[in-house]
């Protein structure tokens, strides 16, 4: 079963960005980052609150993205993926 891809909203310079990276690619998560000032809309909706973890529109969390926190997360995103 894989993990969906999920978009990884950041900011250069961020350090909880660059730890929440560090994590999503130690345990495996399929995902795509994308810098919010990149974007004005993106840097409307997110402001300073990043990094954000979304799949489509659906924020997974934000903030802190510690080690125990994704590991749980990918466990229910594991249960939510249809087996094929």
């Amino acid at each position: 079963m894989a993990l969906p891809v999920l978009t990884l909203y950041t900011r250069a310079g961020c350090h909880l960005c660059e730890l929440a990276e560090a994590h999503l690619t130690a345990l495996e998560f399929r995902y795509t980052p994308v810098d919010v000032d990149s974007d004005p809309a993106l840097r409307a909706r997110h402001g300073d609150d990043v990094p954000v973890l979304a799949q489509g529109e659906r924020v997974l969390a934000r903030g802190v993205l510690g080690r125990q926190r994704l590991s749980t997360l990918k466990l229910i995103l594991l249960r939510e993926t249809p087996s094929t």
